[in-house]
């Protein structure tokens, strides 16, 4: 019994990783929506795949949206600014 208590803080530490990884709620959500599909797919475990490949994409297309925002954002702001200078330089004259 002295070598499973080592072995279990081991595994729950595991576990703790894991829930703070956020991996054991994405699992708990693709599986509770795998039950919840009408017709159950021939393979479920590519169903699993395709639905992490999704939440992966899901948490980087955010940030890819956001880049772009913000390239554009900078773009408009640099216009602006070059237009109220020209606009300072014609009321200064």
């Amino acid at each position: 019994m002295a070598s499973y208590k080592p072995n279990e803080s081991k595994r729950e530490e595991f576990r703790r990783y894991l829930e703070r990884a956020g991996v054991l709620d994405a699992l708990a959500k693709i599986l509770v929506s795998l039950y919840e599909e009408p017709e159950k797919p021939a393979d479920a475990l590519e169903y699993v795949r395709k639905q992490l490949v999704n939440m992966t994409k899901d948490n980087t297309e955010p940030e890819s949206d956001l880049e772009k925002k913000l390239e554009n954002a900078e773009a408009e702001n640099r216009e602006l600014r070059e237009k109220l200078a020209k606009l300072d330089l014609s009321v200064e004259e």
